[in-house]
């Protein structure tokens, strides 16, 4: 039997944390034996919002490099960015002529991006979901890791893909979602009911694996806790929550094991001392490796180049299903 295809997409905006990590990085590392992973930089889901030019493509870099000081290994995996693989854009007008308005709007994403743009939202921010299905869709991917809330978003590009295939033929294949069983959602540690977020600002909401230890000492330090002192997981008690869900993603133990752990411990402080250093430990190879790296960018580049070099036969070759099928193209 073929192997699976797995295909990521990471935005190449604002700086990696240990939820983006946690949640998603570090399970695309330890997957690379079981499927044919395909990790891309979608640099151009990001221009749904305004962009400096310059910024974005720093970010990129820096964003690629991460991947790479984490694990992806490019002999193992394909790693590329988005742009520099033109099919995306094209199979992405051919799935707008199948999907539907409606669909589209009801889309939660968009239904909360679009309060902050008011007046002036764009027509990217209307119709990116249908440039991720493309995304999915060129590479006959057949499970995509996402958290609970992109889960719409591939029931959206499966719909779209059965539509293609009843009114076409037998084009996609339809992916299926790949939800991990933990790790997936860290919180803010300035505000433990709100996903840690790369777009928030402020220096204690997230810790960013690239950040140095006296920065994680004083993010964790800072963190919001509860009344209580008793140290178990309870959603009631979100803050004390979310240092043991960090706790656990960070030590590979289970809730149980994390509760026993900390049954002695006189209050929150000593959870939070012992997990700046677990923290610190646990991202130190990730530093080390980025520094590396990071001295040598045009290796990094080159490294994105092969990759995209590596999937543009597999997307063209989707693209011309599409068009063929379609009707259209000499």
């Amino acid at each position: 039997m073929a192997r699976p295809v797995v295909f990521s997409g990471i935005q190449p905006t604002g700086s990696i944390h240990i939820g983006n990590y946690f949640g998603a990085i570090k399970q695309w590392v330890t997957g690379q034996d079981d499927a044919e992973n395909i990790f891309c930089l979608v640099d151009m889901h990001a221009l749904t919002v305004p962009q400096d030019p310059a910024a974005l493509r720093a970010q990129i870099l820096e964003t690629a490099t991460v991947l790479l000081a984490a694990g992806i290994d490019p002999a193992k995996s394909r790693l590329f960015v988005q742009s520099d693989v033109r099919e995306h854009g094209e199979l992405t007008w051919y799935l707008s002529c199948v999907a539907a308005m409606g669909q589209l709007g009801r889309m939660t994403q968009y239904k909360e991006k679009s309060e902050a743009q008011r007046g002036e939202v764009r027509v990217g921010l209307f119709a990116y979901p249908l440039l991720m299905a493309a995304d999915i869709l060129l590479y006959r991917t057949t499970h995509v890791p996402v958290g609970e809330d992109q889960k719409q978003h591939i029931e959206l590009t499966r719909d779209l893909a059965q539509r293609f295939n009843a009114a076409y033929g037998g084009v996609f294949v339809l992916p299926e979602p790949a939800i991990p069983a933990a790790g997936a959602r860290i919180m803010g540690l300035d505000d433990p009911t709100k996903k840690m977020s790369k777009s928030v600002a402020g220096s204690y909401h997230a810790i960013r694996v690239l950040d140095p230890p006296e920065q994680i000492r004083k993010a964790v330090m800072s963190a919001q806790t509860d009344s209580g002192r008793e140290i178990r997981i309870d959603p009631a008690r979100p803050g004390v929550t979310n240092l043991l869900a960090i706790y656990m993603a960070a030590s590979g133990t289970s809730a149980a094991e994390a509760e026993a752990h900390f049954a002695g411990a006189r209050g929150y402080g000593d959870v939070k001392k012992e997990l700046v250093d677990l923290l610190v430990e646990t991202l130190r190879p990730l530093r080390e490796r980025y520094a590396e790296l990071a001295a040598d960018p045009a290796t990094v580049h080159e490294l994105l180049c092969a990759g995209a070099d590596a999937v543009r036969p597999i997307a063209r070759a989707t693209a011309d299903a599409a068009k063929r099928a379609m009707g259209v193209g000499s």
